[in-house]
């Protein structure tokens, strides 16, 4: 399916960045419309660009990790102590993985000094989100200080650099992203922006590099849930490129911050702004980006799902039937697109008075979800006044109150979102690296020529016994 862009829409503007011009504002015609032709991207060959993947960043993943087994197993080759931390190393398990951290190429930069007993080294994580980070670096410092000749441990904790496993046709803004996560209802009002937003402030508040996409033209909500000193998005007029704003560390795009607020447009107009907003924002290197998906199962979300390559996806319901029949559209779609949904968010599921708990909306619709489509994860959110005023204040309830129950809610839903993704992206990893060893060593690119010289002179020779019958 050919994405559709977007013809210039005069009345949408950005502000233009300082130090690049002096003039006012850019209109869509001068900005937007050159970034189509510059930024086309073809959602059909989003599934062959899987595959044509740069070696380099493929094998480079695995490299790391043979040489880490490689020192583990074979000490005598590399030196009795180097052999000893290693060994030690290898008995702190991922838990999400199912393998000890010298398996995994976690250890880096492994350097020691047996005469005076230190011994130095580098844990790189897979995420700076990683919920138990600090329990791997007192795990590392207690097992190698346990060896009789070690006196002195230094241990650094560092993260992966951010990048996409797929990065074959990706717009060079998205190309240094390492998760996108869509969140979703595909039912308007039940939350999803609350939950979006505030998921996205609890990932950064545990390390990461965090961005918000507000993909809802006609009534974005993100100018509203946050408080950013400039209220404009800025272009970039050498690079032509959209620069976000920014809001306590969290880089921000939404239709709401090109100056027009909601928009009024059909849509396949709309599928083009979004594309633009999102394939030609310089997000830089993120770790996560949340996308605040529209409600509905139309072109936009199409769009949004066939030009990104969606790492995992987060549901929000409300306790009514109602909400939970638009919610298994979305899962479903979802599902055809192959975009695995990680968690559910039941939202506005109860309330605390008098002693008691009162289910205004009735009960079951979150765990209906989790036990048709098997998702693992189910988190409840109840009815709190203080939530629905800081979204409309423009601070998010986790900036507001961090050590409160919501906040507690979103703390074990970024673990969970952190967890599914770092397990999805191994997996997806191990899956291109087979298919590549498939490809370059059991199919012979020579044998494969023949094959098809051979199909050649197949097809010739027969068409000219066709011509004389």
């Amino acid at each position: 399916m050919q994405l559709l862009h977007a013809p210039s829409w005069p009345h949408l503007s950005f502000q233009t960045s300082k130090q690049h011009s002096k003039g006012g504002l850019i209109s869509l015609d001068k900005c937007l419309q050159p970034l189509i032709a510059n930024c086309s991207f073809q959602p059909q060959k989003l599934e062959k660009s899987i595959w044509v993947l740069h070696k380099r960043s493929i094998f480079s993943c695995f490299a790391p990790k043979a040489s880490s087994v490689e020192a583990g197993s074979s000490a005598t080759s590399i030196g009795t102590a180097e052999g000893d931390v290693l060994k030690a190393l290898s008995q702190i398990i991922d838990p999400d993985f199912g393998t000890d951290i010298v398996s995994c190429g976690f250890v880096k930069d492994l350097l020691m000094d047996e005469a005076s007993g230190e011994v130095s080294f580098r844990l790189e994580l897979t995420t700076p989100a990683c919920p138990i980070k600090d329990m791997f670096e007192q795990q590392a410092n207690e097992v190698v200080a346990r060896l009789p000749w070690v006196k002195n441990v230094n241990v650094t904790m560092s993260a992966q650099p951010a990048k996409p496993i797929f990065t074959g046709e990706l717009p060079a803004g998205l190309q240094r992203i390492s998760n996108i996560v869509a969140v979703s209802s595909c039912k308007g009002g039940v939350g999803k922006s609350t939950v979006a937003v505030n998921l996205a402030y609890t990932l950064a508040g545990m390390g990461a590099r965090v961005g918000i996409f507000d993909a809802d033209v006609y009534g974005p909500s993100l100018p509203t849930m946050v408080s950013p000193e400039s209220r404009l998005l800025e272009m970039n007029p050498e690079k032509r490129t959209i620069i976000p704003t920014d809001y306590l560390g969290v880089k921000l795009v939404s239709f709401g911050f090109a100056g027009q607020g909601r928009a009024i447009m059909r849509g396949p107009m709309v599928s083009g702004v979004i594309n633009q907003l999102l394939t030609t924002a310089e997000w830089g290197e993120l770790d996560y980006l949340v996308i605040d998906m529209p409600p509905g199962t139309g072109d936009i979300q199409l769009t949004l799902c066939q030009v990104v390559p969606l790492t995992a996806a987060v549901i929000v319901t409300t306790p009514q039937k109602l909400a939970f029949i638009d919610v298994a559209k979305g899962v479903r779609m979802f599902s055809k697109l192959k975009v695995p949904c990680v968690a559910v968010v039941e939202n506005m599921c109860h309330f605390d008075a008098d002693g008691r708990r009162y289910y205004p909306f009735g009960r079951g619709s979150g765990s209906q979800v989790v036990q048709q489509f098997g998702i693992p994860h189910l988190f409840d959110l109840p009815i709190r006044p203080t939530l629905s005023a800081s979204g409309d204040s423009g601070i998010p309830e986790v900036v507001a109150d961090p050590q409160g129950e919501v906040a507690k809610t979103f703390q074990n839903l970024g673990v969970c979102v952190v967890q599914q993704c770092a397990k999805i992206r191994r997996q997806g990893t191990c899956i291109v690296f087979f298919y590549l060893f498939f490809i370059f060593l059991i199919l012979n690119p020579f044998q494969i020529a023949s094959n098809q010289r051979k199909t050649n002179f197949i097809l010739f020779d027969s068409s000219i016994n066709s011509s004389y019958i």
